[in-house]
């Protein structure tokens, strides 16, 4: 190889080193319901698997349908029930019934005494595409620490338990409360710090008030079989439970992570249906709607 060359493959090395591996993202399409304009919640049917689930983060106590195409299939109004800051949303299946988990958990400030999650049963849309119906049940949370902003929950349908990461803290805490409680109110466990999430630096939380940018902070979490994820800011993160583990000994795991790029406001993410992939979308009218592929090859 010839002097100028060899110099030329050193440099493209090094450049090849130096660079992240891309966001391996797929932009689906744009979610086309006109009343949504701050989707804080996704969740995959149980009916249906082509069809997913959305909420705003305040306004009217709705949840509205969607297809892999953007296109709206219907919507889903809680009776007397407020949507004061609805910040996920799940779905599981339980005793061979569908449910959806709408969690009200949002507590920028932290002066909620408490924060509910409405369990409702997910309508067939094939026999009404705007149904309104009673909330199944309701869970009526306080937290043994002192009120927590919470972005991320998670239904554990195997152990009957639901779990929620707090945004906030660093590292983020997880905690977890009955599926079915006994009683008016239900006083979360606290599982500990889960500190798999790469922390920011501290010149990072200094400017982040300046730069309205708290990447760090986790915003949705999904659970689907032996998988997990957690949605940041900035980043999916992916997780794969080893036998007889517990979900807070996997969330303490070095996850696989999967860059956002330049995505603003992700907030909502979901493992689809078949789970061959998780999708993710954001804050803003006509969102975007993304996939990413689970990374079978890092998840083994």
């Amino acid at each position: 190889m010839g002097l100028r060359l060899l110099i030329l493959a050193i440099l493209l090395t090094a450049c090849t080193a130096g660079t992240a591996e891309p966001p391996r993202l797929e932009l689906v399409g744009r979610i086309d319901i006109p009343e949504l304009d701050e989707a804080s919640g996704l969740a995959r049917s149980q009916l249906d698997p082509d069809v997913m689930w959305v909420h705003n983060d305040d306004g009217k106590p709705r949840v509205y349908a969607f297809d892999k195409a953007g296109e709206t299939r219907g919507r889903l109004t809680l009776e007397d029930v407020k949507n004061r800051d609805w910040e996920d949303l799940s779905s599981f299946t339980l005793d061979g019934e569908p449910y959806l988990l709408i969690a009200d958990v949002g507590d920028n400030m932290r002066r909620r005494k408490s924060v509910f999650l409405y369990i409702v049963e997910e309508p067939d849309l094939a026999d009404d595409d705007k149904v309104r119906t009673d909330v199944a049940w309701e869970i009526k949370i306080q937290f043994p620490d002192g009120p927590r902003d919470v972005e991320a929950v998670a239904v554990d349908v195997k152990n009957e338990r639901v779990l929620l990461l707090s945004k906030r803290n660093l590292p983020p805490v997880l905690y977890s409360v009955p599926l079915r409680p006994t009683g008016d109110r239900v006083t979360a466990t606290r599982l500990g710090a889960v500190r798999s999430l790469p922390p920011p630096k501290r010149s990072d939380v200094m400017a982040a008030p300046k730069t309205k940018s708290w990447f760090w902070q986790p915003t949705a979490m999904d659970l689907h079989g032996d998988t997990a994820i957690i949605l940041t800011y900035r980043a999916l993160y992916w997780y794969k439970r080893q036998p007889d583990e517990s979900w807070f000994d996997t969330l303490n795991r070095t996850p696989t992570a999967q860059s956002l790029g330049r995505i603003p406001g992700a907030e909502s993410a979901t493992i689809g249906a078949d789970h061959s992939a998780a999708f993710i979308t954001v804050e803003r009218k006509k969102p975007p709607f993304y996939r990413a592929p689970i990374p079978q090859e890092d998840l083994q």
